[in-house]
């Protein structure tokens, strides 16, 4: 008898069922031994992990709390990694709640096996004290072991990293106040550099993060990440609605103080082992209160701090291989000011509604010279226009300075009047010119105040104050009559400025600094302290 066609395709029908079923069947038993077997090795790598990179670190310390390997796809989890500066504990330098690490399935195609690391909501947090202990230690940061301590992370090099919704947090003197950039992310991709070997930046990076709460910064660019002796990068930047008032507690042992305040920005900047450079194509600060506090208590950390800053100036003007430039620098709407503690008696003065402008500034003579200009509102009143041209020498300050301030209530000066002359007014304006040069290591020029309508004494203001205050008072009112000019009703003199700098290495804000003290000032009181002296020479004798 003949056999059915069941019969006859049967053994073969279950042969290829069994072929399948072992087919199917030993990749899904295999799949879950290794993922039986992850678990069980997940607490003696988390152990020996963590041990390993406590060993490595110089200075600090892990904790790992959890880990989980996964043997299919061999990637590997690290759950709470904690980074703690041994000095300052808390709080920790760094806090990864997720950090995953796996093979860059992609370069396999390429033949190279590399690594790809993915880091979800980092925090990291630094604080002065920290920042302290790191620069008074003798470690590098090189030799604090942190590339050992990513190593022993995962076997393989890092080729890829994904950072995702990233907090970097600074806290200064002030913890109320601490500079926060929020909602970071960053991608760097072929950091091992596996393709495009000849090219000098084969690395692609993008990093954006919100700024202080309202700000916001972009920055894209390429990298050579394995450049000896240090990684070069080329990258541009671009930055919106920054505050910078949050830099106040930072700027504050400058003796800087900030209130309000825009910032935008953008450019580029290259730095590499062999090159240098940083060209900002615009920078502009709206709405800022800047003032400079001189106290007697900072004078001696000021004096350090402008020898430092003279020094950093000097050795990048021209410097070859460093090149700084640029194209517009301008402030709007901004109060400038100088608040001077240590005088006789404090005062304060400053230029209202400014709004300044310079274009071309740069390093190197080669770029040419800088233009500025100037308009604003001395001690609120006074119409001040100002113009000069900087040039960027290596043997001294190189600059050319024209001012003018018109019709400055003279009211407003009263502090500054009581400092420097022991008066004040109870009514006149104020008016200056000037013109000054500095270049070759000497000084030319001139400053010409006007005073206009001067009432020095006011019986009803000052009928509190003492005789001899008054009788000075009296004195110097009737100075400023004998000196006005009978057509214009006004006093006018001159201080002429000509000679060698003291100091080559001098900086033009010194020399503006200390033109305002030595001649500003002398200027504005023409004869008035003399005659201050001679009625107290008066009144003393009469009460002999």
């Amino acid at each position: 008898m003949e056999e059915s066609i069941e019969e006859k395709f049967w053994p073969k029908r279950m042969y290829d069922s069994r072929a399948f079923r072992w087919g199917i069947g030993i990749p899904v038993a295999l799949a879950l031994v290794l993922y039986i077997a992850s678990f069980f090795l997940d607490e003696p790598l988390r152990s020996i992990m963590e041990k390993q990179m406590n060993r490595d670190l110089k200075g600090y310390s892990v904790q790992l709390p959890k880990l989980h390997l996964q043997l299919i796809g061999l990637s590997l989890t690290l759950k709470g990694l904690t980074v703690m500066q041994q000095a300052h504990l808390n709080p920790p330098v760094a806090y990864f709640p997720v950090l995953k690490a796996s093979i860059h399935w992609r370069e396999i195609l390429s033949g190279r096996l590399v690594a790809e690391f993915r880091l979800d909501q980092p925090k990291i947090n630094i604080n002065l004290p920290q920042l302290r202990s790191e620069a008074a230690s003798k470690i590098s940061l090189k030799e604090h072991g942190w590339q050992q301590a990513v190593e022993n992370i995962y076997p393989l090099k890092i080729n890829s990293v994904k950072i995702n919704d990233a907090s970097v947090t600074y806290v200064d003197q002030d913890p109320k106040r601490p500079l926060v950039l929020s909602h970071l992310n960053l991608q760097a991709t072929n950091i091992r550099n596996v393709h495009l070997r000849d090219q000098v930046y084969p690395s692609s990076f993008h990093l954006d993060t919100a700024i202080f709460g309202t700000g916001h910064g972009i920055i894209d660019g390429k990298a050579n990440f394995l450049a000896e002796p240090y990684p070069g990068i080329k990258g541009r930047l671009k930055l919106e609605k920054v505050p910078i008032d949050y830099f106040n507690t930072v700027l504050a042992r400058s003796n800087l103080s900030i209130q309000g305040g825009v910032l935008h920005a953008s450019g580029d900047a290259e730095y590499a082992p062999n090159v240098k450079s940083a060209h900002l194509e615009y920078l502009t600060i709206q709405g800022m209160k800047l003032e400079y506090v001189h106290s007697q208590r900072t004078a001696d950390a000021e004096k350090k701090r402008a020898a430092v800053v003279r020094k950093t100036a000097r050795e990048l003007s021209n410097k070859p291989g460093i090149l700084i430039r640029a194209d517009q620098l301008r402030l709007t709407g901004c109060t400038l000011g100088m608040v001077n503690k240590a005088a006789r008696k404090p005062y304060r003065v400053f230029l209202a509604d400014t709004d300044f402008h310079m274009n071309n500034f740069s390093n190197q003579i080669s770029q040419g010279p800088a233009e500025a200009r100037l308009t604003a509102k001395f001690m609120g009143s006074g119409i001040t226009t100002a113009s000069g041209n900087f040039r960027p020498q290596k043997v001294g300050p190189d600059w050319d300075l024209h001012l003018k301030i018109q019709d400055t209530q003279l009211t407003a000066m009263n502090d500054l009047l009581r400092s420097y002359g022991n008066f004040d007014v109870s009514a006149g304006t104020f008016s200056l010119i000037s013109e000054l040069h500095v270049k070759n290591n000497t000084i030319s020029g001139y400053v010409k105040p006007f005073f206009r309508d001067i009432n020095v004494y006011d019986g009803g203001k000052d009928k509190e104050q003492g005789i001899l205050h008054q009788m000075r008072e009296m004195m110097i009112g009737g100075v400023a009559k004998v000196l006005e000019n009978r057509s214009r009703q006004e006093v006018a003199t001159r201080a002429d400025i000509t000679g060698s700098l003291e100091n080559p290495k001098t900086s033009t804000w010194q020399i503006i600094v200390e033109l305002v003290k030595n001649a500003f000032f002398k200027a504005i009181l023409p004869g008035f302290e003399k005659e201050g002296d001679k009625v107290r020479n008066t009144v003393k004798d009469s009460k002999k």
